[in-house]
């Protein structure tokens, strides 16, 4: 296994959708180069990567991708080494990863639009001594339910009832340590999703851990929560 204390940990950012749910923000950007309270929200993601020693990050790009080169360029403005790796084709969240040669036996992977304080380093140690073949951060969130909810037995009698309940939930934050060996899983040359290779693992009885996390953590995926994060300028100052 790779020590987290080498001098160069490699991190993949995923950056090649084109963010339609984030529509009209997206229209002519990016959705990792929409600007949050003035920064585009890679950048954030850059900061916290390099926090936890990555000094090499490859952009799986698609959509968009000369906008994705030209801001973000070699890195050399974030003191990181920023490389590209351009998809031919759309290959989903798993796919651009075959593409990519020579990764190390453990590699971070990110969604390019998301907003956290999570302590990377930390994600990373723990994949490492767990032996991990896959690590996924994880959030427990709350959605409020704006009906009654009936629970019905078996023969179709009310056993209980609840109004407007709170449902917990527990997600993925779409940031993960890999490792090299769950890329034998993905076809090449075919989109490739970490649904499906979540369902491939739990199939195959491989070794899969969650790391959760109670701290602050926004998918900027639509626009509630891009509203959501550009009314909360004091703490993505912090993320920097």
């Amino acid at each position: 296994m790779t020590n987290l204390d080498a001098p160069h940990l490699t991190a993949v950012v995923l950056a090649g959708g084109k963010g339609s749910r984030l529509m009209p923000h997206t229209a002519e950007t990016p959705k990792p180069l929409v600007e949050i309270a003035g920064r585009p929200v890679v950048e954030y993601l850059l900061a916290g990567l390099k926090k936890a020693g990555v000094r090499k990050v490859i952009m799986a790009v698609n959509h968009m991708a000369d906008q994705i080169e030209s801001r973000l360029g070699d890195g050399s403005r974030y003191n990181i080494d920023i490389s590209y790796s351009r998809e031919p084709k759309p290959l989903s969240t798993v796919g651009p990863l075959t593409l990519i040669p020579d990764l190390p036996e453990n590699f971070i992977v990110a969604n390019g639009d998301i907003l956290t304080d999570l302590d990377i380093a930390s994600l990373y140690r723990m994949h490492l001594e767990r032996s991990a073949e896959l690590t996924v951060a994880t959030y427990e969130g709350t959605e409020k339910i704006d009906y009654g909810v009936l629970e019905i037995d078996p023969d179709g009698r009310v056993a209980a009832f609840a109004e407007k309940p709170d449902y917990s939930f527990i997600v993925s934050m779409g940031i993960y340590v890999f490792n090299r060996s769950v890329l034998e899983l993905a076809p090449r040359n075919e989109p490739y999703g970490f649904d499906r290779l979540m369902l491939d693992m739990l199939r195959l009885q491989r070794d899969v851990y969650a790391y959760p996390y109670g701290g602050f953590w926004l998918d900027v995926g639509r626009p509630a929560d891009y509203e959501r994060a550009q009314s909360d300028a004091a703490r993505l100052r912090g993320l920097l």
